[in-house]
């Protein structure tokens, strides 16, 4: 409905992916996997719910629909979020408190190189574009830090990024989504 939903596309299929793009709450039939993308957070949040894609796509990821969530896609999904609009709310499934644009605005835009638990051990290129600030974590396996603070973690079949992996050439995290969803889902 709104944010980096094309790059993740162009990402997903060049890792072996079939997709479609999800904009009701029909469109989650049959689903092995779901991307929450950047984009506006508090935007991606009332057309959600604007849409009536809100409740049953919330209802999908706490069944066990594997998603991957990046930078405004992890709000979304947050327990907590501080300096969101007042009337901003997220889906509560991931155990993590952040704070929205908490990287800075866009002039503060970064790349870093990343460790990132489950790979094979080669950095991969975070592009940190109004990034939330994981602020706290509870029941999540951090799997990528960057100067002492969360950038990656998992939760179930949930994978949340800080980063933005469709705007690199690099597809270890898709392929490793793609993979997981198809062996969760069959």
């Amino acid at each position: 409905m709104q944010g980096a939903f094309a790059e993740h596309i162009r990402a997903l299929e060049a890792s072996g992916a079939k997709t479609r793009v999800v904009r009701s709450a029909e469109d989650l039939e049959g689903l092995d996997g779901i991307v929450l993308p950047g984009g506006e957070s508090t935007t991606m949040t009332m057309l959600m719910e604007r849409v009536g894609l809100f409740g049953p796509l919330r209802d999908a990821i706490e069944s066990g629909l594997p998603t991957l969530a990046t930078c405004a896609g992890m709000i979304v999904l947050a327990r907590e979020v501080s300096d969101g609009m007042p009337e901003q709310h997220g889906m509560g499934l991931l155990d993590i408190a952040v704070r929205r644009n908490g990287y800075g605005r866009q002039v503060d835009s970064f790349e870093a190189d990343l460790e990132i638990s489950g790979l094979d051990g080669k950095t991969f290129p975070g592009v940190f574009i109004r990034s939330p600030l994981v602020e706290s974590t509870g029941d999540v396996e951090v799997i990528a830090m960057h100067e002492g603070r969360a950038v990656a973690v998992r939760q179930g079949d949930i994978l949340a990024l800080c980063f933005h992996p469709e705007l690199t050439k690099d597809l270890r995290l898709h392929r490793d989504f793609v993979r997981r969803a198809a062996t969760a889902r069959s």
